[in-house]
């Protein structure tokens, strides 16, 4: 990982969510050391905030007050995959259909809520592996896991 600090969106209606991970990236080590977080509530939260700067992961609720958070994946997708950010949705479904939604529509990955501080620490290394850039290799190397929990395509 370069020196800089990993850059982390939340885009997350639920205060109470937003809080866990703000405590989780505060607790964990290794590459996720001084990770800095900023929080969004809404799409247009998150598309303000990723237009005014560049992040290396973005946590995406799917339900979201002014939408699907999918739609921002997609539009997040369809831009340079050099600055594109990793993409981790978090999702309260279980069904294989709605996970696969969230992968077909620009997620690197999902996590099903709810999940362990270390499910969610784990995630996120595999997405942006020793360095934020590699995100999606690493992601693409993990083999899916079966039921609810962390998967990564």
């Amino acid at each position: 990982m370069s020196d800089r600090p990993l850059r982390v969106l939340a885009v997350d209606d639920d205060p109470l969510n937003r809080a866990l991970v703000r405590a989780i990236l505060a607790r964990a080590g290794g590459p996720l050391r001084g990770a800095e977080l900023d929080e969004a509530r809404t799409i247009a939260e998150g598309r303000a905030a990723l237009n005014r700067e560049h992040f290396d992961l973005v946590l995406l609720d799917v339900h979201l007050p002014d939408g699907l958070g999918l739609e921002l994946a997609t539009e997040l997708r369809s831009g340079s995959p050099a600055t594109r950010p990793a993409i981790l949705a978090l999702t309260a479904s279980v069904l294989p259909a709605e996970q696969q939604a969230t992968i077909d529509a620009g997620c690197d990955a999902f996590l099903a809520k709810p999940y362990q501080p270390e499910t969610l620490v784990e995630a996120i290394r595999s997405l942006i592996g020793g360095d934020a850039g590699t995100g999606r290799e690493a992601a693409a190397a993990s083999a899916p896991s079966p039921g609810p929990g962390a998967s990564i395509p």
